[in-house]
């Protein structure tokens, strides 16, 4: 997190400031005092003061909002010290009150009727309601507020570390933005060359996946066999969440590099018959872990299927963000129980040492790529290696990657890998060159979701069970 403000963070200041001055003077009167940017132990009382008053609400609506907003702007106008004394301020003495949850426990446990049943049942819920998160929803009242919001799980997403209570404040904050974020509250707007400069701006500031270059770079991604979306909340109208960048390509894509050359000929809408989804891009830090991603992928399928009758083809072309953060600690240990005998014997003559394992990781860390018999070597091992991850290592039931788990979970299946398909210094740093093409066949779309949702279950295409084949048989985790 960065000390100074963001520019994009100075809109949300700007609009605490105008709900702050726009309310009566009258309701303003009583809030007076000043907070240092650090937030020093002589500034707490004033602070804790401010929050006892959020939470008892007295004076009505209009001194509600002043108080919300005057709290609104004492931490973003903190510095990173100053808001993490902020956030274990309000997480650790506004949580719910242990002591009345027994009582009303007991109450409850105690019922001997349905009416007492149904009261002790409303006082548990009114005190599971912890003041913390009536803080947090008083702030979504004010212009900009769910912005403020989202900004402050960013926060936390940093700060939280191994405190317990950070943690549980931004659980909290998550299980409130999960209920403000419905798919029937998001607008899809297409992005065009002649979309407002500060939203093209913003496109390529916040581009994650494959990084935008130039204004060149971004003109040709928004050419006429392109296509980019972006999505919005109503109470966010000048904040994009999600991009989604399109290619409309003859054939299943295969390399990044490829798709994405300025030089390369505009194809014909008419002649494209496969739609390639090589970019989602999570704009907002604080959403990461929200269900933005469920339907989002169907709207933009349904979209462009109706726009273009001649697409039969909806796929993706992926990044592996994960595979390297895996397979480098297993490579240094020189595990090598995932090979197959010919391949630890290639790979012993390609390194420095005898250990096969260690041989691949250290070749991994130079420009194997550019040299043909190194990728011979390597290419079916590596391959086998990727598919072994994405299908295999889970967490729970759910895919270790994010990117696999994202789009499974969306209803695509694993449909194949592709040799060298990224040879960015990230994408072989992260993915070793491989990329993915996940399929969205409309017709099974809702099915591959269910058996994912349900069973932790990956479809997948032959080709890709054939590359498990390049590793030694193991059983999934």
């Amino acid at each position: 997190m960065r000390e100074a403000v963001t520019r994009f963070r100075r809109a949300s200041i700007i609009n605490f400031v105008r709900t702050w001055r726009g309310l009566k003077s009258s309701a303003r009167r009583a809030i007076k005092g000043e907070v240092h940017p650090g937030l020093p132990k002589e500034d707490m009382p004033y602070l804790h003061k401010r929050m006892v008053e959020c939470v008892e609400g007295k004076g009505g609506e209009v001194s509600a909002r002043v108080r919300s907003a005057e709290l609104g702007n004492i931490y973003m106008n903190l510095n990173r010290n100053g808001r993490e004394r902020f956030l274990k301020k309000l997480s650790r003495d506004f949580s719910i009150e242990e002591v009345k949850i027994y009582a009303f426990l007991e109450a409850f446990k105690g019922a001997g009727n349905p009416k007492q049943r149904f009261e002790a049942e409303n006082a548990l819920r009114e005190v599971l309601d912890s003041p913390k998160l009536k803080i947090l929803r008083q702030f979504n009242t004010l212009d900009d507020g769910l912005k403020f919001l989202v900004d402050m799980r960013s926060d936390l997403l940093e700060l939280k570390k191994d405190d317990v209570y950070l943690a549980g404040l931004e659980k909290d904050l998550k299980f409130l933005l999960n209920s403000l974020f419905d798919i029937g509250l998001l607008d899809m707007e297409e992005i065009t060359w002649n979309s407002p400069a500060a939203l093209l701006e913003k496109l390529m500031e916040y581009e994650a996946v494959h990084q935008i270059s130039s204004w060149r770079d971004l003109k040709n991604r928004l050419d006429s066999d392109r296509r980019c979306f972006a999505f919005f909340h109503n109470k966010m109208p000048n904040e994009p969440l999600i991009f989604i960048e399109v290619a409309l390509v003859k054939g299943m894509a295969d390399n990044v590099q490829n798709l994405l050359n300025e030089e390369s000929p505009v194809i014909d809408q008419d002649e494209a018959d496969t739609a390639i989804f090589y970019s989602i891009t999570n704009a907002q830090k604080g959403l990461v872990g929200i269900s933005l991603g469920n339907f989002l992928i169907k709207w933009v399928v349904s979209e462009l299927a109706s726009e273009f009758k001649n697409l039969k083809v909806f796929s993706t072309l992926s990044p592996i963000p994960g595979f390297r953060r895996w397979l480098d600690p297993l490579l240094e240990k020189g595990d090598t129980s995932l090979f197959k005998a010919g391949d630890i014997l290639s790979m012993r003559k390609l390194g420095s040492g005898d250990n096969a394992a260690r041989n691949l990781l250290e070749i991994l860390q130079g420009d194997w790529h550019n040299d043909a018999k190194t990728c011979s070597i390597v290419e079916q091992p590596l391959m086998g290696l990727a598919v072994h991850y994405l299908l295999n290592m889970k967490k729970g039931k759910r895919a270790l990657d994010s990117v696999t788990h994202f789009h499974i979970s969306n209803g695509a299946r694993l449909e194949r890998i592709n040799w060298l398909g990224d040879v960015s210094p990230k994408g072989m740093q992260e993915s070793a060159g491989l990329m993915v093409n996940y399929l969205y066949k409309r017709s099974d779309i809702d099915e591959c979701h269910e058996a994912y949702a349900a069973e932790g279950k990956i479809t997948f295409s032959k080709q890709v069970k054939d590359c498990l084949g390049n590793v030694l048989p193991v059983s999934p985790s």
